[in-house]
């Protein structure tokens, strides 16, 4: 008899503590996972049905982070632009922060992209790309924001610095700051945000993989979504190579 006392005085606790937090922050910031329906996550097509398959849920999952990363010349960027077709085709909006100012928009053009409708921004520095994303994220009308690439989003006190100045850890540090800010946007807004990233080599190991993205570990812990993208031969007609062969890791 006591017990049940107990608990009922527990569970009212519960209910009142849960009726403050609701006028606090609003109606369902905490919830029994029973009371909510688990709804299937609504995706980005990737252009590639063996990748779509693979990923299990038809694409890109919106509202997530998304990292596509591998060696230069390898297909990063064609894979993204895929994305922007494909957001496009579902009459979805999406936007191309260009760090590394070498968009192509007539190969964009080529790959199915409507160029009248694309956004683009190609930013002075990192602070401002990331600043751009978070604006574009939070508007909730964008589907898709893509960032080409991680390894061009240098800080503004590097840019402004001298040549050989010493930044050690600032490129990592404006990475976790930003993606602790985006993550719960692009929760909120369903926007899906890929970063597209460089390999650099790890100076000095012997042992294991030498390879690392750049950015820091921010980015792996917050990417639902990580693929290692690599060129492994040439489609030839003849003597003519017409395009590649690539393999995909999820």
């Amino acid at each position: 008899m006591m017990r049940d006392k107990e608990k009922a005085a527990k569970l009212k606790a519960l209910e009142l503590t849960l009726d403050k937090l609701e006028k606090s922050y609003g109606k369902g910031v905490v919830m029994k996972l029973g009371d909510k329906v688990v709804e299937d996550i609504d995706s980005i097509p990737t252009g590639s049905v063996g990748l779509d398959t693979v990923l299990g849920v038809g694409g890109y999952p919106r509202g997530r982070v998304v990292e596509i990363y591998g060696p230069e010349s390898s297909g990063k960027t064609t894979l993204s632009i895929h994305a922007i077709a494909e957001v496009q085709k579902q009459g979805g909006i999406a936007a191309f922060i260009d760090a590394e100012h070498a968009f192509d928009s007539s190969y964009a053009a080529n790959l199915g992209v409507n160029i009248d409708d694309l956004l683009i921004s190609q930013p002075d520095n990192g602070e401002q790309a990331l600043e751009i994303a978070d604006h574009l994220i939070s508007s909730g009308a964008v589907d898709l924001v893509i960032i080409d690439s991680v390894a061009a989003l240098t800080p503004k006190s590097e840019i402004e610095g001298e040549m050989g100045d010493s930044k050690m850890g600032l490129h990592a540090r404006l990475m976790s700051q930003a993606l602790r800010k985006l993550t719960a946007t692009i929760n909120k807004t369903g926007c899906t945000l890929m970063f597209i990233n460089q390999l650099r080599m790890k100076i000095g190991v012997m042992f294991g993989n030498p390879e690392t993205t750049t950015g820091g570990n921010a980015l792996k812990f917050y990417s639902s979504v990580r693929l290692d993208i690599r060129r492994i031969g040439a489609i030839k007609n003849g003597e003519d190579i017409i395009g590649n062969r690539t393999r995909v890791k999820v």
